[in-house]
């Protein structure tokens, strides 16, 4: 069957992927991006802080040349490649990402756990070496990815049982137990995140 055209997206649409105080630098970003071109699927909405984001779930845009993404800030960066982190290549997806799975900014964090539940095996094993600081005490980032999941439980809950569905899918010939597959070892993190930043035990939506 074949797919919905992508649709085109206002920079409002953008704007809302991201906390208010980031809309200035949001703007300069798409200032400088082809046409946005999005899924017509609905963007998932979660909590970074007390604020609601509405996050693209696929964009279909071109990379940028490396000189124009030198004219942005670091900030502006940064967002930029969170947005192409939602593109529809999974190559791409993943040179996005590496940039900011170490980041311990609130609003990277969906975006990096939007990817947990995702397909591609090369994108997980790229996420568990950018969380490396994600079991250290006290770290930026274990109190980032804590308060998230704490806000957004039910997020987590559809990102664990997406894990198991993708696991039996795909990867159950290379992973017979789950325990071993990449994606299970994520979510214990980020479990363990939740459990310390709310000092209670946290449910599993997964095989024992």
């Amino acid at each position: 069957m074949q797919q919905p055209a992508p649709i085109a997206m206002t920079d409002d649409g953008l704007v809302a992927a991201f906390p208010h105080q980031l809309a200035n630098d949001v703007r300069a970003v798409s200032a400088v991006m082809p046409e946005a071109l999005i899924a017509p699927r609905s963007p998932f909405s979660v909590y970074v802080g007390d604020e609601v984001v509405a996050i693209p779930y696929r964009i279909y845009q071109d990379e940028l040349p490396v000189d124009v993404v030198r004219t942005l800030t670091g900030v502006q960066q940064a967002i930029l490649h969170c947005l192409y982190s939602r593109h529809s290549d999974g190559l791409v997806r993943q040179r996005h990402l590496e940039q900011i799975a170490r980041s311990d900014e609130p609003w990277a964090v969906p975006f990096v756990v939007q990817l947990v539940g995702e397909y591609v095996l090369e994108i997980l094993e790229s996420i568990q070496h950018g969380l490396s600081d994600l079991s250290s005490k006290r770290s930026a980032q274990l109190l980032a990815y804590g308060d998230f999941i704490a806000r957004n439980p039910k997020f987590l809950a559809r990102t664990e049982r997406r894990v198991v569905s993708y696991w039996s899918c795909y990867y159950r010939w290379k992973f017979p137990v789950f325990s071993t597959y990449p994606g299970c070892h994520l979510l214990e993190l980020l479990r363990a995140a939740a459990i310390d930043r709310t000092g209670r035990p946290w449910p599993r939506h997964t095989p024992a």
